[in-house]
């Protein structure tokens, strides 16, 4: 596989404003060399014909001092001969004529023109005097012949000088251009140049950058929108340095004491049963609490990865939801928890059975955590036309309407200090959001502030 060239936006803009700045100059010589010779031979031959007709329209009697506006008009040298052959007029003034010479050519077409019986003649040569294209025109009159003669090319003095020295213009004009470009060029990718730099920046892990606005559309887009990633990325950067101490201190909490408990097992309460018994109770429990955070941040990657594919099935979510409360039977009795459930006797739904429980699960675990002092948690499934809804409503202080957005978020932790959740690792929500997301069921929360904070999600009947 061959390797790209990789140049700098500098050089490379540089570089094209040369190459059009050459293409440019190359275009005008060769409309100086060739268009321009073509243009105006075009433009002689069309004047020769206006020449032609007025010559036809004048007055014999006054055809000399007709002919002398013509010729000075129209830089044309005309010779009018009778039809004896004595010339009358010569115009000898203009530069290259080829009537002003001794022209054996020239002479024998005059004489072919005037010997037929044609009304005009028109014959294209090269006049090898000045070496140039030229047109000669015979128009027969009432006494005579009018020979017109006019260079198909331009042959004034001013332009021979310019076309011989247009390639030392042309060189200049590169330099110049090539200046110009440079200049250009800098001025051009100043701002792309300047947002790459910060970027860069950005990149390695500076949050305080401001990307500077331009005055060129898409750039200025640029920077807003890098702008805004900036913002985004200072937040996320806050956030998961939140998480990261979140989950240090919920894999250190249950750590310490399962050693602590341990070794009061094997130091302490060995002789007694009934206390090793609660000991390792104490152990089982948070070992249980490391199993589900481990068991949720695995869950969540392989969510966001999409490693982790949907398997449907028929089932019962009232069943489901029976089974999940099931699990919170003790904080009833140890943590005085009421969980009010009300829910129709069968629902069945089309799902992914296990992820709609780990909805379900951890749903439940966030009203435990943020519901208020009278530990209240309800529990909610309704019955509409088409499908069911699922609620889980606390008694908690509520949700800052601003923050509603970001609650899913995988970071996201309205308490900045972090509160220990009674069997939860705080990235429940992301989970619910990746699992409803998959299902492509609607979902969100509704939350007045010091009254609580309501869950849900919608799921189709099966039919």
């Amino acid at each position: 596989m061959l390797k790209t060239k990789i140049s700098s936006i500098n050089f490379k803009t540089l570089l094209y404003l040369i190459i059009f700045s050459i293409t440019i100059l190359l275009l005008l010589l060769f409309s100086q060399n060739i268009l321009l010779k073509f243009s105006y031979e075009h433009y002689q031959e069309s004047k020769m014909k206006d020449i032609i007709k007025t010559i036809k329209k004048s007055d014999s009697s006054l055809l000399v001092n007709e002919l002398e506006t013509i010729a000075y008009d129209n830089s044309v040298c005309i010779q009018y001969s009778l039809n004896t052959g004595d010339k009358i007029l010569y115009n000898n003034l203009m530069v290259g004529c080829g009537l002003n010479k001794d022209n054996s050519q020239i002479t024998s077409l005059m004489e072919q023109a005037m010997s037929s019986k044609k009304s005009t003649s028109n014959i294209k040569l090269v006049n090898k005097i000045s070496d140039t294209k030229a047109l000669l025109s015979g128009i027969r009159v009432s006494d005579g012949y009018v020979f017109v003669y006019s260079n198909l090319e331009d042959i004034d003095g001013a332009n021979i000088i310019f076309r011989s020295q247009l390639i030392y213009i042309t060189i200049i004009i590169i330099v110049i251009a090539c200046f110009i470009s440079y200049f250009l060029s800098i001025k051009i990718t100043k701002p792309i140049t300047n947002i790459t730099k910060k970027a860069k920046e950005l990149g390695e892990g500076r949050y305080d950058i401001v990307f500077d606005s331009s005055d060129v559309l898409e750039i200025n887009e640029l920077a807003t929108t890098l702008n805004h990633v900036e913002k985004d990325l200072s937040k996320i950067d806050e956030l998961r340095r939140d998480l990261m101490a979140n989950v240090s201190h919920d894999l250190k909490t249950p750590l310490t004491m399962i050693r602590a408990y341990a070794e009061m097992v094997r130091d302490i309460t060995y002789k007694d049963k009934k206390k090793m018994d609660e000991d390792l109770n104490v152990i089982i429990e948070e070992t249980e609490r490391l199993n589900v955070l481990v068991n949720d941040i695995l869950d969540l990657s392989k969510m966001q990865a999409d490693a982790d594919t949907l398997h449907l099935e028929e089932f019962d979510l009232c069943e489901v939801i029976h089974e999940v409360m099931k699990r919170y039977e003790i904080l009833k009795t140890t943590e005085d928890y009421k969980f009010i459930v009300t829910i129709p006797k069968k629902a069945i739904v089309k799902a992914d059975k296990n992820k709609i429980m780990q909805v379900i699960y951890n749903l439940v675990n966030n009203a435990i955590n943020y519901t208020g002092n009278d530990k209240v948690v309800y529990v909610t499934l309704t019955e509409n036309k088409k499908e069911y809804l699922f609620e889980v409503r606390d008694t908690g202080k509520g949700i800052k309407k601003d923050e509603i957005p970001y609650i899913w978020d995988k970071y996201y932790k309205s308490d900045k200090k972090h509160q220990r959740n009674v069997v939860s690792t705080g990235i429940g929500l992301s989970i619910v959001k990746e699992i409803l997301q998959k299902h492509k069921f609607d979902y969100g929360v509704k939350s007045v502030l010091k009254s609580g904070s309501t869950f849900y999600f919608k799921i189709k009947k099966k039919v």
